[in-house]
């Protein structure tokens, strides 16, 4: 209890019960006061009606009809809850069931509230009446009134009433509070035993749903696609960590063993030489892994987001095929480049250069003989990027993991590379908005990477054909 009445929630709670409780006692204020008005009114306009029909039979049958009228109605009253009461002008009673003219304060012109003495079955009781005096000619007068016990005891009982409905909205309204705020932190428990379970190192752990779909339900539905989020991260920061252990050991090691070997052979020129070659070669290759992770990072954590200008795309690509095309020519493979003669696109040039690139490395190194083909077309609103090679391929159920950090589908990892290009590749497609995907050849493999293509007025003039790479004058018509 004492940790409910620490909670938000309760505090909330209680500030709307206090609005829902002002409410309802103007509410009720609002009823009584009205229903006692209402009453007054009536109990008034029955004394001025009967006023106004004994003046009238004093008019028609003079006093003597006036008194017999009184004597009449009298008789007729089993409770005595209407007083009437005739005088001279010395104020002697003539008539009516009050034995003198009360002593009263006035309450306004014409109208008198004073105290009446009622009997009934050996008891006697001192109620309040209310009436009016109306002066007859000849100087006599008329006192009409009605005793108020009934309209007083009315008046009781709906306070009583009004009272029990006021305090029975006061203990709902708590009632209700509790209910309500021992809701909430039940569902905020939850949230906070899944979070518990998450630093205990649980990552499975998610915030179960009771399927109404509020706002709470909306808010774990959040949280669960958040802690499904991390839980690939740290995974995947896992394996990367696996991978990075087995990738980098074995260039560290070969590095230290050719230090270590250099110290202990024979010195000569021509060892040294090689010996710091090849340690040139394993730095290069753990500095271009470092880089690899580090553009796949910023790529993924949009750090150059804003850096995103329009650039050519059909540009980059041939740029990129002119640099590969030695490369290809080396290994007796063919690099056939189609390319459209502007595809602007917004985009950061670097990363772009760096994903085209990654997919003809791939293309060229697991291609034993045959033809590579590079294309960058327009399809509609889409800017796409085809490498199309005749190599062996990669199944089908495969295709998605190849994507993933340091995932090489060579077992024996002789193939240079860290297999760190394609993760590259999907981090920039989808930092620009776009997707890569692999399909199949026919034989070989198909990569595609496609991107939201602008308008050719958006690409400046300045970018003319004249000043192409080599690549796109050979490749317009294909090579």
């Amino acid at each position: 209890m004492l940790r409910l009445l620490r909670t938000n929630a309760l505090r909330l709670a209680a500030v709307y019960f206090a609005l829902f409780a002002v409410s309802v006692l103007a509410l009720l204020a609002f009823i009584y006061f009205s229903i006692a008005n209402f009453v007054d009114r009536q109990t008034e306009a029955i004394i001025r009606a009967e006023i106004r029909g004994l003046a009238d039979q004093y008019e028609r049958a003079g006093l003597p009809g006036l008194i017999d009228t009184i004597h009449a109605r009298i008789a007729g009253q089993q409770v005595h809850a209407t007083l009437y009461l005739v005088t001279d002008q010395q104020l002697q009673p003539l008539a009516g069931n009050l034995t003198f003219w009360p002593s009263a304060s006035p309450l306004r012109p014409g109208w008198i509230r004073f105290p009446v003495e009622a009997r009934g079955d050996g008891t006697s009781e001192t109620d309040s009446a209310l009436a009016s005096v109306f002066v007859l000619s000849g100087g006599y007068r008329l006192l009409v009134g009605r005793d108020l016990s009934d309209a007083e005891a009315f008046r009781a009982r709906m306070n009583h009433t009004l009272a029990w409905a006021g305090w029975l909205t006061f203990a709902l309204g708590i009632a209700g509070a509790v209910l309500m705020t021992r809701n909430m932190l039940r569902r905020v428990e939850l949230v906070n035993r899944t979070s518990a379970g998450i630093i205990h190192g649980d990552l499975s752990q998610r915030v179960p749903l009771n399927g109404s779909g509020d706002e709470f339900d909306q808010l774990a539905t959040n949280l669960n696609a958040m802690l499904e989020r991390i839980e690939q991260l740290v995974i995947g920061m896992r394996q990367v960590t696996d991978n990075i252990a087995h990738d980098l050991r074995t260039p560290l090691a070969r590095l230290r063993a050719r230090l270590e070997m250099a110290l202990l052979e024979r010195p000569t020129a021509t060892r040294y030489v090689k010996t710091l070659r090849d340690g040139i070669d394993d730095a290069d290759h753990l500095l271009a892994t470092f880089n690899a992770l580090l553009s796949i990072a910023k790529a993924e954590a949009g750090s150059r987001r804003d850096l995103l200008v329009v650039v050519d795309l059909a540009r980059i690509a041939l740029s990129m095929a002119e640099l590969y095309e030695p490369v290809a020519e080396k290994k007796g493979l063919m690099l056939t480049v189609s390319s459209d003669p502007v595809l602007p696109v917004k985009g950061n040039e670097h990363l772009l250069s760096q994903a085209i690139a990654n997919l003809l490395d791939n293309a060229i190194k697991y291609t034993a003989a045959g033809t590579v083909t590079l294309s960058a077309r327009r399809d509609g609103t889409t800017a796409r990027i085809e490498v199309a090679d005749s190599g062996s391929g990669i199944p089908v159920d495969q295709r998605e993991a190849v994507f993933e950090r340091f995932v090489r589908l060579e077992p024996s990892r002789s193939t240079p590379g860290n297999g760190l290009g394609l993760s590259l590749v999907r981090a920039v497609a989808k930092l620009h908005g776009g997707e890569v995907r692999l399909e199949d050849n026919d034989p070989g493999l198909r990569a595609v990477l496609t991107l939201a293509a602008l308008d050719d007025q958006a690409m400046p003039r300045e970018a003319a054909a004249s000043d192409r790479p080599a690549a796109l004058r050979r490749a317009s018509g294909g090579r």
